[in-house]
């Protein structure tokens, strides 16, 4: 009923493109809307922002020298093979290739349901978050770049159980890219 309620809306507006930071939000528009009358484009953040500084609209001015590794979400990843355009991102915004984690792109580790795990009990010796971030750490990137606020959320959380004294940062990869945007100077302020 409620995704009838949204196309309905959708199509009132005469909606042509629907973007969104969430994967499984993005695999809803995609997938499931279409046999309800939604009839638009769905790009993932990761997809459009790429596609804008492709095509000139958007022009990162500063390198970073951050070590990054791109953590693959399940539902951008293996349920929708959207692999390179956050990798991509990564580098436009470092100038470097993403270190790649030993499990990456269709064999990613990850909640594998959305939501991080939110809302099932884990055995704590084998919580996700925990063995991703321990896979991570193993890299020796110092930012984890991400496409999913609950892959965010999920990896802060077991960063910063297992970091240590080393400073890790969990990002989006449309934060490195606003971050490669911004002169020096107010990138100084942001960091």
């Amino acid at each position: 009923m409620l995704a009838k309620e949204n196309v309905a809306k959708l199509n009132k507006y005469d909606v042509k493109k629907v973007i969104t930071a969430c994967p499984h939000c993005f695999n809803t528009f995609r997938h499931e809307y279409p046999q309800y009358g939604g009839r638009f484009e769905v790009y993932h953040h990761s997809e459009y922002l790429a596609k804008l500084v492709s095509d000139g609209r958007l022009k990162p001015q500063t390198e970073s020298d951050r070590t990054i590794t791109f953590h693959d979400p399940c539902y951008l990843g293996r349920q929708n093979g959207v692999y390179d355009a956050p990798r991509t991102l990564v580098k436009i915004s470092s100038r470097q290739t993403p270190v790649e984690l030993k499990r990456s792109r269709e064999k990613s580790f990850c909640c594998g349901g959305g939501g991080g795990m939110s809302f099932v009990e884990e055995p704590p010796e084998q919580r996700v978050n925990q063995e991703r971030a321990r896979e991570i750490l193993e890299t020796g990137a110092d930012t984890v770049a991400v496409g999913c606020p609950f892959c965010m959320t999920m990896l802060e959380d077991g960063i910063n159980a297992r970091k240590g004294s080393r400073d890790v940062r969990v990002m989006d990869v449309s934060e490195l890219l606003w971050e490669a945007s911004q002169p020096r100077a107010v990138k100084q302020l942001t960091t």
